[in-house]
């Protein structure tokens, strides 16, 4: 019998529909945004949990910051030149009684109210590790550099009907600052450790070499040299497709590029480096229930002894 290939769309919208039909996923309206159960809460919550005690030996910086975060620091990274695609900027009414009479008038008539709206001094974090890097700024690392624990919700605008394609979304990160060897190791260990984590839950999690979305034609030149550099690094399993299996956690080695423009120096003197790995928290319980079924209480039970449900 030939092999037949997938009709990837269609396989993820089925799974799509089975979750919010379970009621595990609240649909909204909007592609990608989703409300979330109890169930689904408690078993990101009991992921994080047996992430924690994972860790807790590398006695990490706590640190949780909003889903949003200053224009100003967001403009000193190179987020618009490479994804102007993904961001999300915050506007707000700032106009008197007069302007927001007009702006009230467009609304009601179905014209374009919007163009009333000026940016405010946010924008949507696009990644858990954003607001880190400008709390360092001008500072010499301790020769052990830093290591940080970080969770929070990220925004990128891809509206999709893939479940595990969410505009909004949890990334627990764990990055390192320091020189180049310090965040290399960090990437390797954490490549390493969280396939083991993974697979000890019995998800089959196989590292790639990945890259960024880069946006446009300069973009073309910074996958490839992402990828020649093995800078990025994917553990990917079959969610919705066997054909494109789906990113549940990567590790990046990010070289200067967030330490420089906040001019964050070891203790010789040069720009730190840094590298993270994040957790992608609604796609690995989206992988945990595609393998074991839609209730938790029947999962195998090595899997909820080490997730303690």
């Amino acid at each position: 019998m030939s092999h037949t290939h997938e009709n990837v769309p269609e396989l993820q919208e089925k799974y799509q529909r089975e979750l919010i039909a379970t009621g595990l996923l609240i649909d909204s309206g909007v592609p990608g945004v989703y409300g979330r159960s109890g169930t689904f809460e408690h078993i990101i919550e009991s992921f994080e949990r047996y992430i924690s005690r994972e860790s807790q030996q590398l006695e990490a910086e706590v640190m949780r910051f909003p889903p949003i975060l200053p224009r100003e620091h967001y403009l000193k990274t190179t987020h618009i030149e490479s994804f102007p695609d993904l961001m999300g900027s915050i506007h707000t009414f700032l106009g008197k009684e007069k302007q927001h009479l007009e702006m009230l008038r467009k609304l009601h008539e179905n014209e374009k109210w919007t163009d009333d709206l000026e940016p405010s001094a946010l924008m949507m974090n696009p990644a858990a590790c954003y607001p880190l890097y400008p709390t360092a700024k001008n500072t010499v690392l301790p020769e052990k550099g830093r290591l940080i624990d970080l969770v929070g919700f990220v925004f990128r605008h891809e509206p999709s009907k893939d479940p595990a394609r969410m505009q909004t979304f949890r990334q627990r990160e764990f990055v390192t600052l320091g020189t180049p060897e310090q965040a290399l190791s960090h990437r390797n260990f954490w490549l390493k450790k969280g396939e083991e984590l993974y697979h000890a839950l019995g998800l089959d999690v196989k590292p790639v070499v990945a890259n960024d979305p880069f946006f446009g034609r300069g973009g073309r030149a910074m996958v490839a040299s992402q990828q020649e550099q093995e800078l990025k690094f994917e553990l990917v399993i079959p969610i919705t497709s066997e054909e494109k299996p789906t990113a549940i956690s990567s590790s990046n080695y990010h070289l200067d590029h967030f330490a420089h423009p906040f001019n964050i120096k070891t203790q010789n003197g040069e720009i730190a480096h840094t590298a993270c790995i994040g957790f992608g928290l609604e796609r690995t319980t989206l992988a945990l229930l595609k393998k074991f079924g839609f209730d938790p209480k029947a999962w195998p039970q090595s899997v909820k002894n080490l997730l303690e449900l």
